[in-house]
């Protein structure tokens, strides 16, 4: 792979923040995921199923946040449209 940097300490940065880069399109894609099962659940008027795909996914968005991924807000924001979507089954 051809890299423009000549110093060492930079030629690291760009290895690093690869890595980081990488690391956090996984994460974001899980999130994704585990959002899209619950508006499947919530699509199929399933409100077990919806709780559960909750449960989980909050769980998948708090990690997110705690390794740095999504921002604290960015991240309520989303458990919280997540939960009234959920509470919105009858």
């Amino acid at each position: 792979m051809y890299r423009l940097a000549n110093i060492k300490s930079a030629k690291k940065r760009i290895l690093v923040a690869q890595t980081k880069t990488e690391r956090n399109k996984s994460i974001r894609s899980s999130v994704k995921t585990a959002i899209k099962k619950v508006e499947a659940a919530v699509a199929a008027n399933d409100k077990e199923a919806a709780s559960a795909a909750l449960v989980s996914a909050t769980s998948v968005i708090s990690k997110a946040e705690s390794k740095g991924v999504y921002h604290k807000n960015n991240a309520s924001r989303k458990i919280a449209r997540l939960a009234k979507l959920v509470n919105s089954i009858a």
